[in-house]
């Protein structure tokens, strides 16, 4: 993938008029340090305090395998807080991560078992698909990397001290999979009060599955991966915190419909649009007020992002500043 460097125009912008709500934690690292004193805050806590959050999507794809542990480990080593996942099902239970439904494009499921047609993940047990090297497909260095099961993802993102956005893939192959993942999550003490409280957020495709999950632990934030037209935003703010968007569908009006509307946990609706790869659409974006950005290149853009927030304080913001705003 071909990734252009920051442009010349993140350098020219004014404050980017985004507020990342601290109390449901997306937030940047510098503004959670800022404390809350009542007095006004400082113009450079304030610039940080807006930059748009930085989502590591599927980890870091563009240096390791994605959805492996060398992945998230990667994003951790260049400061990225928080990472993407996609969890399915095996045929004898077991959560695992990996995106597509079938285990051809990114395993060597076809040479280990090549009878095994359309190698679908739900139809390989747990034991046979920890047989499959997960990495060689991306590069060789990582020959030998497996597919791992949630319980050792999620252990592996609390040692990195990251944060968790995690998709529940195609939950109409896996009935029941939304209990399943509630008790996956407690049993790695992933619904306590710290993670709860601003370390993870429960996503899908699929309203009706999240809205199963929503009602299951409907303290747990959640996020509906779609574009609903603005009269339909109140029916997903029942069950959904978020509205993750494809980045193409997001403009200004669009944004602020959203933004109108609150959630089940009474704070507006926030957006993580996905997938942004080009530094200048991640400041056009962050312009038209998005909460988060979902990357497969999370150090370009959080440092798009960051030079846009620090380097343009106090001057005027027009639209011929970003002329791909929109």
């Amino acid at each position: 993938m071909r990734i252009r460097p920051a442009s010349p125009v993140t350098r020219t912008l004014l404050a980017l008029a985004v507020t990342v709500p601290v109390a449901l934690g997306l937030v940047t690292p510098a503004a959670e340090a800022v404390p809350d004193t009542g007095a006004a805050p400082d113009s450079a806590a304030t610039e940080r305090a807006r930059v748009p959050l930085t989502i590591g999507h599927r980890g870091v794809p563009v240096q390791a395998p994605e959805n492996t542990l060398a992945s998230i480990d990667r994003a951790a080593r260049l400061g990225i807080g928080w990472v993407e996942n996609d969890v399915q099902r095996t045929k004898d239970g077991k959560l695992v991560v990996i995106h597509d439904t079938t285990l051809t494009r990114t395993t060597d499921v076809r040479k280990r078992f090549p009878d095994r047609a359309p190698w679908k993940v739900g139809d390989f047990t747990l034991a046979e698909i920890r047989k499959l090297d997960a990495g060689s497909w991306f590069d060789r260095r990582f020959a030998g990397e497996r597919v791992p099961t949630l319980d050792g993802y999620l252990r592996r993102v609390d040692h990195n001290h990251q944060k968790l956005l995690l998709e529940v893939k195609a939950p109409e192959l896996y009935p029941g999979v939304e209990r399943q993942l509630v008790a996956e999550l407690r049993r790695a003490g992933w619904l306590d009060r710290r993670h709860v409280g601003g370390r993870l957020v429960v996503q899908s495709f699929n309203a009706a599955s999240l809205r199963t999950f929503h009602g299951l632990r409907p303290e747990v934030k959640t996020g509906f991966l779609g574009a609903p037209k603005p009269a339909e935003l109140r029916d997903y703010a029942r069950f959904a915190d978020q509205i993750n968007p494809d980045h193409t569908k997001v403009d200004a009006a669009w944004v602020r419909s959203v933004h109108g509307v609150k959630g089940p946990h009474g704070r507006r609706l926030e957006i993580s649009a996905w997938t942004v790869d080009d530094p200048r659409r991640a400041v056009a974006l962050a312009r038209l007020g998005v909460d988060a950005v979902i990357t497969n290149t999370p150090h370009v853009i959080a440092k798009a992002l960051e030079e846009a927030a620090q380097g343009t304080a106090g001057r005027p913001l027009t639209p011929a500043n970003v002329p791909d705003a929109a």
